[in-house]
This record gives structure tokens, sequence and C-alpha cells, in this order.
């Protein structure tokens, strides 16, 4: 299982990931975690209802990776989440019965404030996590 956001990291992951199940002649899990944005819904003088829209990159990944000829050896679905990253890579993980989850590392001054998603995974997971620079 891999996590991609489409980010040059995630790429990696992927790559990384592809490998592993053809070599080991398994199938991929490839996991979008979304963002829902939330949005206040305002209907005259009601109060605000809030309703997350969803994030359209999934779709645009999703064509993406249909096209991509390096996918072509290896049987692989995408699986769409919201939420936290690191909760839902790994739920999806245990779903799926993954025999590892694989991340791109997180470099720069998100990574820094808020703590990677590869540490916080790495620390919580119940399966392998394997984190590619």
């Amino acid at each position: 299982m891999v996590g991609f956001d489409g980010s040059t990291s995630s790429e990696r992951a992927l790559a990384y990931a592809i490998g592993m199940a053809g070599r080991s002649g398994s199938g991929l899990i490839i996991v979008h975690v979304a963002n829902r944005l939330p949005t206040t819904v305002w209907a005259g003088c009601e109060p605000p209802v809030f309703v997350d829209v969803p994030d359209h990159r999934t779709e645009v990944l999703g064509l993406e990776l249909a096209c991509a000829d390096y996918l072509s050896e290896v049987p692989w679905v995408l699986v769409e989440r919201g939420g936290d990253i690191c909760h839902e890579l790994e739920e999806v993980g245990r779903e799926y019965a993954a025999d590892a989850i694989v991340v791109g590392s997180t470099h720069g001054i998100v990574g820094r404030i808020f703590g990677s998603v590869a540490g916080r995974l790495a620390r919580r997971a119940q399966r392998p996590v394997i984190v590619i620079p």
C-alpha cells in the first residue's frame, strides 16, 4: 500500500511500491487522503450549515494513474479517504491487510512544525512503514 498525493516524494514512494508489488506478485493499493474543505452555507436568516466540499484532486490523480504505463504490470486500485492522513493510511492498511505502508518523506518547514506524516505513521502504525526519501 502506498500513500500518494502527486507530490515528488509520493511519486518516488509509488515507484518503490510498484517495484515491491511486482517482485512479490501482489496488487497495489494506492491511497489518496483528500482534503475536505469545511464550507459554511448561509441560507437567509437560518443558522449556517457546515458541509464538506470534496477535493477533486483524487479524480485527477486517478486519471493520471490510469494512463500511466508504469502501472500496467501491477494490478492496482485507488482508494480515496478524507481526514487525518496517518489515521486513514493505517485504517486502509488494516482493511486491506496490507503487508506494509510506503510513504514519501516530508521536507520543509511544515514537516518540522507539525511533524512529518512518515514519522507519525511509523510511531503508531500496526504494520511496517517504509519511508522513501
